[in-house]
């Protein structure tokens, strides 16, 4: 699996979350940080964002039960 880093533009699409959503759940600790790749870039690890979203499916499916 490629490890791309995604902006925050491709994680709100993805996510479908806004701007100010994902960085209060940084802040809460409920979705993954972000990585410093420069100055004033930063971007998040396709891997940690895929396995938030499985883990909220899996959250979601262990409700049900």
């Amino acid at each position: 699996m490629q490890n791309q880093i995604f902006k925050l533009s491709e994680v709100k699409q993805i996510t479908r979350l806004s701007s100010s959503t994902i960085y209060r759940l940084v802040q809460a600790g409920e979705f993954p940080k972000p990585i410093k790749l420069a100055a004033h870039a930063s971007g998040w690890l396709e891997s940690d964002i895929a396995d938030w979203i499985q883990a909220r499916q899996k959250a979601r499916f262990d409700e049900k039960s």
